[in-house]
């Protein structure tokens, strides 16, 4: 059982490592560009990925830059002062 699991969590883990390599912004990733993060990932399959979830994947929060908290763009349309004039 663990002789066939083993591989196929690494196989997992390596188709996940490149799509989300693929989705993240050339801006966000780190260290490394985008073209090498996925050959990395695909050449060396369980540590490439492994390298990119710790080296190469933006940190958290990247997104969220300069903004505190209850700033920023609303949550939902009934939150957003735009939406609702326009009703």
């Amino acid at each position: 059982m663990a002789r066939v699991l083993l591989p196929v969590l690494g196989l997992a883990l390596t188709i996940y490592a490149v799509i989300d390599c693929i989705q993240t912004d050339q801006e966000a990733q780190r260290n490394l560009p985008k073209l090498f993060w996925v050959v990395l990932i695909l050449l060396f399959p369980p540590i490439g990925a492994i390298a990119w979830f710790v080296a190469g994947r933006p940190r958290r929060g990247y997104g969220d830059r300069g903004r505190g908290p209850g700033r920023g763009r609303p949550l939902g349309p009934d939150d957003d002062p735009d939406f609702l004039r326009n009703l």
